[in-house]
């Protein structure tokens, strides 16, 4: 999808840098009916959970994942004509193979969804979102409406879907699943489609269906819509399901969606914005929004043929993650599982990296809030984050006064163990008496300013407990 607006927010209104929606009136709205348009869907507090998170783990797993080649988009690639994948075919499969077989050698024999759900807690997230149905059809759970083309009937003969939910829910991880709104050679959407979309028999009869099922049986926390693209809202009947969602289905509380929901939607409707895949501008923006990315550059699905310097390190990874949160979104992070039902050890040591970095400086990321600056004014490897003293922590106005702390997250590890920034300068000379860096706490670093810079002097590296990406705190005795 085309990256439609990037929102540059130059200036402070009465010290006000982010108000995304003032959530101190939630409890008023709490028993608001929300009519079918987006003007009124669009005034729903966002529920305070998903602000606070920060991080989530999100799962592409599906017949993709047998073949393990190219994409999760290898049905589509194939059949569009594409060269790699024919001649990879050719290769491998006899005449005539379909990839409706694929789907029997989908045995996900290794899936232990207690044994996913515990690595995901060690990774530092907050919650995990799978993949009902990606544009395939093929769903991981009994579809009432995808007859011998769900994973209960054929492949891992179990509900795929509500297995990771139940996992997921003993831990302390919130629970979602992204729904293709479209299927690429289902028939009666493919028929709507020939009608240039004038009839809807699609919608009415396989995908209200199915995402009113989803929701019934396994009560998600995040609905990821995706797939939009080719129709406009009013076919898919985007309105009228949010409003469903809000109103009067059983998570009408606690769900958030995102903003795929029918051409032209993506960044301006929904309690947060993608606006593309791997969506992160750098800047702050005045609506909640994520990034969604992959350790896998190459790749949403598993692939079989992932090479070493296609994988995220984890200086990468922790470098998306502190930009997004430092411009006031959350990060999902994505890995494709195996057709057996494994994680890849690769996969599991980023994320295990990432739980221990989250461990020492959790502080810095979790319930945090943008602060005055993102990304230091001198020093560009520096982002800011801050946490803000307020009775509803829902609140994103920042002013100086409700700072608690501000945290300065370095990318990169000077040199001479000096750190110059200048962001910060008013903040020590008028506030802030304390600097330390999380996991020496109660270490105290001296700095000075001259020329309106800051000089900190950092400690000796072989001493902080930090690997990656150090974390320092300023705060008020």
């Amino acid at each position: 999808m085309k990256l439609f607006f990037l929102v540059f927010l130059i200036g402070f209104v009465n010290g006000a840098i982010y108000n995304h929606r003032d959530h101190s009136s939630r409890n008023k709205v709490l028993n608001k009916r929300y009519s079918p348009d987006w003007n009124d869907l669009d005034t729903r507090p966002l529920p305070e959970w998903y602000d606070k998170a920060k991080i989530g783990i999100f799962l592409h797993w599906g017949v993709y994942s047998v073949p393990g080649f190219g994409s999760e988009w290898f049905w589509s690639n194939w059949k569009g004509g594409n060269r790699q994948c024919i001649d990879f075919m050719t290769k491998n499969y006899p005449p005539g193979f379909t990839y409706q077989e694929f789907a029997p050698a989908f045995k996900a024999e290794f899936f232990d969804p207690d044994k996913w759900a515990d690595l995901f807690v060690k990774a530092g997230a907050k919650y995990v979102v799978l993949t009902s149905k990606h544009h395939e059809g093929f769903t991981l759970f009994p579809s009432k409406r995808s007859f011998s083309w769900n994973s209960v009937e054929v492949g891992p003969k179990r509900d795929i879907v509500g297995d990771l939910a139940k996992a997921v829910r003993n831990t302390s991880l919130k629970f979602g699943v992204y729904h293709s709104l479209y299927e690429w050679f289902n028939p009666i959407y493919e028929e709507d489609k020939r009608k240039a979309f004038k009839t809807q028999t699609y919608v009415d009869t396989k995908l209200w269906p199915d995402i009113k099922q989803i929701v019934h049986d396994y009560k998600p926390s995040v609905i990821w819509s995706d797939g939009d693209w080719e129709a406009n809202d009013t076919y898919w009947r985007s309105t009228e399901l949010l409003a469903w969602l809000y109103n009067d289905s059983p998570v009408k509380d606690e769900v958030v969606v995102n903003d795929r929901w029918g051409i032209g939607i993506p960044g301006k409707h929904g309690d947060f914005y993608n606006h593309q895949d791997r969506f992160n501008p750098g800047v702050l923006l005045h609506h909640k929004w994520e990034n969604a990315f992959t350790v896998d550059s190459g790749s949403w699905g598993y692939r079989r043929n992932m090479q070493i310097r296609e994988i995220l390190t984890i200086e990468e990874l922790l470098q998306q993650i502190v930009t997004t949160v430092s411009c006031g979104g959350n990060a999902l992070i994505n890995v494709g599982p195996t057709k057996e039902g494994t994680i890849a050890p690769i996969f599991e040591e980023r994320l295990l990296a990432l739980g221990d970095w989250l461990q020492i400086n959790g502080e810095a990321i979790y319930s945090s809030s943008p602060w005055e600056y993102q990304n230091d004014t001198l020093n560009g490897k520096v982002w800011y984050t801050c946490s803000i003293n307020r009775s509803n922590s829902m609140k994103r106005t920042y002013r100086s006064g409700q700072v608690a702390a501000i945290y300065a997250i370095l990318l990169e590890w000077p040199s001479d163990n000096r750190l110059s920034v200048r962001s910060i300068t008013n903040s020590l000379r008028s506030r802030y008496n304390q600097l330390e860096m999380l996991g020496n706490e109660g270490t105290y670093l001296n700095w000075k300013i001259t020329n309106g810079d800051v000089e900190i002097e950092l400690p000796d590296r072989a001493t902080v407990k930090s690997n990656h990406a150090w974390v320092l705190k300023l705060a008020t005795t």
